[in-house]
């Protein structure tokens, strides 16, 4: 949905409004300070900007990642120029020009690589912090509401290998859903809300119920249901999964009344406790 977004801005609008439009989902996507080392915006200020204190026209964006650059120009023309560089460090080994809808995509993996890789670090500071007994667990395992979709696209990354292989698959894939839902069902008042809780409550509790449990008991202890918690966990995703793509199925229909009874499911069975265990 975003890259579709921002090629539509490539199209449709002026170029200081697809610049503005490329900064604003950086800023949105990764943390202050990585957003700030990794863009790079160069603007040019005519005397009348000097004068009324404006920053001037955005004419060049440069967005670094570990080995590669990508750079976006307006000249005068008028064309866009834009570039991808392969890296080493500081060092551009080399550089070619793209179509600005090659650009588009790859500016877009870019960001959501650098996301993938600053929830990866963070997840790492949160869990020594955890070890030292500073933070609880699973405590960096969180949706924000005010911003749920970097978030949802983010906690796969987030989990690392403290949950089975395929329910760390499970919430990428959930999380995808959500998100896309979201978009798609913004301002709609209670289907909106539906999805929200889902997103920021549902998924990260259920989590997090079992990122608390020690894990060779989570990996190995059978449950009264004959499942071990990490089954029961990937169960509970599946169940999850299934209700999200019902949900997204129900926003791209534009059909309410099912995406309403899906989270009246979703509810009924995520509401309560996230795992019964008879912990020892």
């Amino acid at each position: 949905m975003e890259l579709d977004r921002l090629k539509r801005a490539g199209t449709d609008s002026d170029p200081e409004t697809l610049m503005r439009e490329l900064i604003g989902s950086v800023t949105r996507s990764l943390p202050g300070d990585v957003a700030s080392s990794a863009l790079v915006v160069e603007r040019t200020r005519s005397l009348s900007d000097w004068l009324a204190h404006r920053p001037g026209a955005i004419t060049r964006l440069r967005l670094s990642g570990p080995t590669e650059a990508l750079s976006l120009q307006w000249e005068p023309g008028p064309r866009w120029i834009a570039e991808v560089e392969q890296c080493y460090g500081t060092v551009s080994l080399s550089s070619r020009q793209i179509t600005l809808g090659q650009w588009l995509t790859a500016f877009a993996q870019l960001v959501a690589d650098l996301a993938v890789h600053a929830a990866e670090d963070s997840a790492d500071s949160a869990r020594a912090l955890q070890r030292l007994g500073i933070l609880p667990p699973g405590s960096e395992i969180h949706v924000d509401d005010a911003d749920p979709a970097s978030d949802l696209l983010t906690l796969a990354a987030r989990l690392g290998r403290r949950v089975p292989t395929e329910a760390v698959a499970a919430v990428g894939r959930i999380g995808g859903l959500l998100a896309e839902t979201l978009a798609r069902v913004a301002g709609s008042g209670e289907p909106e809300r539906t999805v929200r809780v889902a997103a920021t409550v549902y998924l990260p509790d259920t989590l997090r119920a079992y990122l608390a449990l020690p894990s060779e008991w989570a990996a190995e202890h059978v449950l009264a249901g004959g499942l071990t918690p990490a089954q029961a966990l990937v169960a509970q995703l599946d169940a999850l999964e299934s209700a999200a793509r019902r949900m997204r199925d129900a926003a791209v229909e534009q059909d309410a009344s099912a995406l309403l009874i899906n989270g009246r499911t979703l509810a009924e069975r995520f509401a309560g406790p996230r795992l019964e265990l008879d912990l020892p």
